[in-house]
Order: C-alpha cells, then sequence, then structure tokens
C-alpha cells in the first residue's frame, strides 16, 4: 500500500472525527481503504511468519508450522 493512500485514511480518519463528519460517499472511499489496508496487512505478516525460523539450542533450524 503507497503512502498516498495511508495518507488519504488518515485524512478520513481526521475528518470523521470533526464536526462535520464524512459524507457517505467519503465513507464508502474509508471502508474500502480501510479493506485493502488490512488485506496488504495480512499479506505482509504472513510473508514475515513464513521466513520465521526457529534455532534449537543445539543449532537446528525449522520453519514454523502452518497452523490447520
Amino acid at each position: 500500500m503507497d503512502e498516498k493512500k495511508i495518507a488519504r485514511i488518515n485524512a478520513l480518519a481526521k475528518k470523521a472525527k470533526s464536526p462535520e463528519g464524512l459524507t457517505p460517499e467519503e465513507m464508502v472511499e474509508r471502508d474500502l481503504l480501510r479493506q485493502e489496508y488490512v488485506a496488504a496487512y495480512r499479506e505482509n505478516l504472513i510473508a514475515q511468519l513464513e521466513h520465521t525460523v526457529i534455532v534449537e539450542p543445539d543449532g537446528t533450524r525449522h520453519r514454523l508450522p502452518k497452523k490447520e
């Protein structure tokens, strides 16, 4: 997710807290941007966990097992 979209999410969050609030179009935009942000966050977390290894005291290394 690029910095422009994150900045837009923050701008919409700030406007939502203001007395004027958001228009219905801005609410839809905010929801779509939030969904995209959460999806990107999950992808990054999964990628990080897939590349994580456990080092045992004897020096052997193995990847984290996938949860079923």
